[in-house]
């Protein structure tokens, strides 16, 4: 089933912004298991990324809980001690050290033993951090090289992006496209600028987001090899006119949407880490057709690991062009008190808003991006790209 198909893209982005966040810790509601399994294991699931906030620091390592169900009358063990029942729901305990770690859960009676093992990777020393995306990316690489400037900052959106650099230390990844859809693309991108990618890639980084704007959901059932051979076009421009230095693996895929089979093919050409919604409509969405249990559990949280691919994925906490000038620092506070969300905000915009040429031009963009990111590091957040967190 497609999420409103008939959606407009203004009406989407409007949409996407997120509500307020959640201080409980709910076990969840769906799963991703045969129904009639006995044991389940809600929370934390499978590749969850943990961080002290999320637990209780002991000297023997980070202490959290291990929520799930299995049918009443079951003695359920995690790590070989007992938890405590509810009717058919369970609360044990684990000790997690840093980096990557192994919990084992067993249900017996009648005579049989279930068990499942989830794997669960703990930042020790994480910090409170955001980053910064912008998705769309097109015009001002078109506005360069039809200007001709002496300096990538002489264009307007550019030296916004500096400004802000310059004022609260922020980073951005900036996601492009191959061509605008008319008579311009990336290869006519003069590499006369390559000095300035280079002087200044701690702060600034491009990536691969999609060969045009449209069609919409262009990767969501396309083959992977589609999706490849245009990661590849817009990798090899970037290397041309801007340097290593200055390319990052992709951060966006357009419309968050690709086949699942796809996440490993990206890992190996250096993704890291994807951002997405993972919103629920008529079905979850923008969320890599990854599976709904995966898919609630991330619409609460931060980062999920998916082993099968190394791929960690991670909510977009706010889409700035959706969110009123007014109700930014409002909903940062929700997410900032959330310790499930507020560990690792992951901010998102797109392009087209800045430009007054653009029919759904938005006049204070700037100022949504100032407000947000001035909130963040007024609260102590480190600028981060998340990619580089990943690392093999």
């Amino acid at each position: 089933m497609s999420a409103k198909p008939k959606q407009s893209r203004r009406a989407f982005l409007q949409t996407a912004a997120k509500s307020s966040a959640v201080l409980t810790l709910p076990a969840l509601s769906s799963r991703a298991a045969d129904a009639d399994a006995a044991l389940t294991v809600t929370d934390p699931i499978d590749g969850a990324v943990m961080h002290p906030r999320l637990g209780r620091v002991t000297a023997a390592g980070l202490e959290i809980d291990i929520r799930g169900t299995a049918p009443a009358g079951l003695d359920v063990l995690v790590n070989s001690m007992p938890a405590r029942r509810e009717q058919d729901r369970f609360v044990g305990k684990a000790i997690l050290k840093d980096g990557e770690n192994r919990v084992s859960v067993s249900a017996t009676g009648g005579g049989t033993t279930r068990e499942t093992v989830i794997r669960i990777p703990l930042i020790r020393d994480s910090v409170k951090r955001y980053r910064v995306v912008i998705d769309d990316n097109s015009f001002w690489l078109r506005d360069i090289t039809q200007k001709n400037y002496a300096s990538i900052f002489d264009c307007f959106y550019l030296k916004m992006l500096q400004d802000l650099h310059k004022r609260h230390g922020a980073k951005f990844t900036l996601n492009l496209y191959f061509t605008t859809g008319d008579d311009w693309n990336l290869r006519q991108f003069p590499d006369k600028y390559r000095g300035e990618w280079r002087d200044n890639d701690s702060w600034l980084r491009l990536a691969f987001h999609a060969y045009a704007d449209k069609p919409d959901r262009p990767y969501q059932e396309a083959p992977v090899e589609k999706l490849l051979a245009d990661l590849d076009l817009v990798h090899q421009q970037i290397l041309r006119f801007a340097g290593a230095e200055a390319y990052s693996p992709p951060a966006v895929i357009h419309w968050g949407m690709t086949r699942p089979e796809a996440w490993h093919p990206l890992y190996d050409r250096g993704s890291r880490v994807l951002g997405g919604y993972f919103v629920k409509w008529a079905r979850w969405d923008i969320n890599y057709n990854m599976d709904d249990f995966r898919s609630e559990w991330l619409s609460k949280n931060d980062l999920l690991k998916d082993y099968a691919s190394g791929i960690v994925f991670s909510k977009v906490d706010m889409v700035i062009n959706s969110t009123p000038l007014d109700q930014i620092v409002p909903k940062l506070e929700k997410i900032t008190a959330d310790p499930r969300q507020g560990e690792v905000v992951d901010l998102l915009t797109h392009e087209q808003y800045f430009w007054p040429f653009y029919k759904n031009y938005l006049p204070d963009h700037p100022q949504r991006m100032d407000r947000a990111i001035g909130y963040l590091t007024e609260l102590g957040y480190r600028p981060v790209f998340l990619q580089d967190e990943f690392k093999d």
